[in-house]
């Protein structure tokens, strides 16, 4: 009656808000169960309210800010300040691919040499392969603080030789809170390492996930025609995977029953 807020019926339970007005809100037992939706009147009284962007830190706040980070660092990661006011550091990313990446067939692995004279061993074929990148593996990054999420993702890419687009790509910040675990997409101009300043080092409080772009922006023009028959084919290969699991818990429960009425044949009841 409030803020008109409507959700599901089912899922009523789950909703909290903090009811201004909580006498002109109706209650559930007002409701018909044919009510397609219901107005909440949670009487726990949890505010959700947007995350505000921060301020922006002067110089003489950003170095406060970097002192007490540095003090609080265990293994040597520091950051330090620029004579410019900009400052670098490192950023550890969890990479959580579920699906494979494309990436040039017969290549080497990426030497020392290579990084610093920033070759492109993909350029050196047109061959090209797909695997899938070890589950949530850690890749440690030294940026700048005023390097880009969008140009994190892009140099996750070449050092893992993944020509795939960056669009299929997201970078997403990971928190915990009142015990749950809370994703949120980052923007593309966002400066990863700002954030890892004003969160700290502990990663428990704010971690850099790699996922999938999955929020309905994903170009798909972008894949080329082997890649989504590549999606077909791992759907396809899923989807027998969940067929053949439903038949065996089934056979299982068949085998139990018909082994329980066996038991049971000449028993009273």
């Amino acid at each position: 009656a409030d803020c008109r807020y409507t959700c599901h019926q089912e899922c009523r339970s789950l909703i909290q808000l903090d009811c201004r007005r909580p006498g002109q809100c109706q209650s559930q037992s007002q409701l018909s169960p044919e009510s397609p939706v219901l107005p909440p009147c949670s009487q726990n009284v949890t505010q959700t309210v947007e995350e505000e962007k921060p301020k922006p830190l002067n110089v003489q706040e950003i170095r406060q800010k970097i002192e007490k980070y540095n003090a609080k660092v265990t293994n040597c990661l520091l950051m330090k300040l620029n004579d410019d006011g900009t400052y670098t550091g490192f950023i550890k990313v969890h990479l959580k691919l579920r699906r494979p990446v494309t990436v040039p067939a017969g290549i080497r692995p990426q030497s020392i040499y290579d990084a610093l004279k920033e070759v492109n061993l993909a350029e050196m074929t047109d061959k090209r392969t797909s695997f899938y990148l070890p589950l949530d593996a850690i890749k440690q990054l030294h940026i700048s603080s005023v390097t880009t999420v969008g140009e994190v993702i892009q140099g996750l890419l070449r050092k893992f030789m993944v020509v795939d687009n960056p669009q299929k790509f997201a970078l997403f910040k990971e928190m915990r809170k009142d015990g749950q675990v809370l994703f949120q997409k980052l923007p593309l101009t966002e400066y990863p390492l700002y954030l890892r300043l004003l969160a700290g080092p502990d990663t428990d409080v704010l971690s850099f996930v790699l996922k999938e772009n999955e929020t309905g922006e994903v170009e798909w023009d972008a894949f080329s025609i082997p890649e989504l028959q590549n999606f077909l084919m791992i759907l396809d290969r899923e989807e027998k995977d969940k067929i053949q699991q439903v038949h065996r818990k089934y056979e299982k429960f068949k085998q139990r029953l018909q082994q329980t009425l066996k038991e049971a044949r000449g028993k009273p009841g």
